[in-house]
């Protein structure tokens, strides 16, 4: 991804806001303030709660996205899942 400044003239309005342009609408931000006269403002991902102990085990991690690499391969099985084998699966990824 090619990285370049491009420097802009914005006015706030009453309240204090600035658009930011399409590129930033409906996106997650980052607002950095630096300094009293300096603001950097990065686009970001935000994670649910509840979700982020799957990127803090990267065992977890990794047998998700090997799951979903084998799924769009189309490498699914046939036959039901195995619900206890599913549970013992699951207990030894919690550590």
């Amino acid at each position: 991804m090619a990285t370049h400044t491009q420097t802009r003239h914005k006015n706030t309005d009453s309240k204090g806001r600035v658009t930011l342009g399409g590129h930033f609408a409906n996106r997650a931000v980052i607002v950095e303030h630096r300094s009293a006269d300096e603001v950097v403002i990065r686009l970001a991902r935000v994670i649910p709660e509840r979700e982020v102990w799957l990127y803090e085990n990267p065992k977890a991690l990794a047998s998700v996205r090997r799951g979903l690499d084998q799924a769009r391969k189309g490498n699914i099985t046939k036959n039901p899942p195995d619900l206890k084998a599913a549970a013992k699966l699951a207990e030894q990824l919690k550590s």
